[in-house]
């Protein structure tokens, strides 16, 4: 294989697996680095803070290779997904499992660096990240299970410095859970007939759109509060607070785009909102810690 060949190839399997949205989780596995490091009073190395992203992007790598496989039949059936690379030919299947296995065996090559809790933690996140993608077939809390997988990159940073678990990093870890599972019932939204129809599990799809709508405000809401808490932690003050402010007018914004009645702009709520609500939060937790 030509190298130009090689980096098609690479672009398509990182195209398969949307490697850009990895900005959801990112800012949050750092913000865990944050608060590691202010509750410790101790920076990281250099190096800590690559092999923690080198993990994330393990982790979310083949969490995503492996539920593009395990969906490829439902991906096929479905007109909004049908055109996903395994369904059209784009990316065969023993070309996404070696991709799945080459990304799981970076998370844990990754934590065996970083330190033994890390590495014996390990197996239970792919634990989730493999159940994450049967779920829709027997429950519709699939959205929540996401939430674990997601809440996995501030912990994991922090055990990855610290080597224990502590409340604050537990408090942002539920932030990021009910974050994600807010955002991601609104986007399984744009499925909930095609579900019904397959007999498939979601929110949405159990629940309808208005209420589904309601339960996503509410999940938000629980979000902000818990990032609220983090005030407590030294360290952080008005200018974090301040940061807080600005995602929940991100938030009510996000939900104002989404309306039972015009879901239009879901992919505008969804893909633009989030990254920026990620990045925010991480953005002022980081300058408040520096000044």
């Amino acid at each position: 294989m030509t190298e130009t060949s090689f980096l098609a190839r690479a672009r398509t399997l990182l195209e398969m697996i949307k490697f850009s949205h990895t900005v959801f989780a990112f800012p949050f596995a750092l913000m865990g680095v944050i608060l590691a490091s202010l509750a410790s009073g101790a920076l990281p190395t250099f190096m800590q803070i690559v092999w923690i992203c080198l993990a994330m992007v393990g982790a979310r790598s083949g969490a995503m290779g492996l539920n593009r496989i395990i969906d490829a039949t439902i991906d096929a059936k479905n007109p909004r997904t049908a055109q996903r690379h395994i369904p059209a030919g784009k990316v065969s299947m023993p070309e996404a499992w070696g991709f799945v296995l080459a990304s799981f065996a970076l998370l844990l090559f990754s934590a065996w660096m970083l330190n033994p809790l890390c590495l014996k933690l390990s197996p239970l996140a792919l634990f989730f990240l493999a159940l994450y993608s049967y779920c829709k077939r027997f429950t519709p809390l699939a959205h929540i299970v996401l939430g674990i997988c997601l809440a996995a990159a501030p912990i994991g940073a922090w055990i990855a410095l610290r080597g224990d678990v502590s409340w604050q990093v537990l408090v942002l870890g539920l932030a990021v859970l009910f974050w994600v599972a807010g955002f991601d019932i609104l986007y399984a939204l744009q499925d909930l007939d095609f579900d019904r129809e397959q007999g498939l599990h979601s929110i949405p799809s159990r629940l309808g759109v208005e209420r589904s709508l309601l339960l996503s405000r509410a999940f938000h809401a629980v979000m902000v509060f818990l990032l609220a808490l983090l005030l407590s932690v030294p360290g952080l003050g008005w200018i974090y607070l301040l940061g807080v402010l600005v995602v929940t007018g991100l938030l009510v914004y996000e939900h104002l785009l989404v309306k039972a009645d015009d879901l239009s702009r879901l992919d505008a709520a969804f893909f633009n909102m989030n990254g920026y609500i990620s990045v925010t939060i991480f953005a002022f937790t980081l300058l408040d810690s520096l000044v």
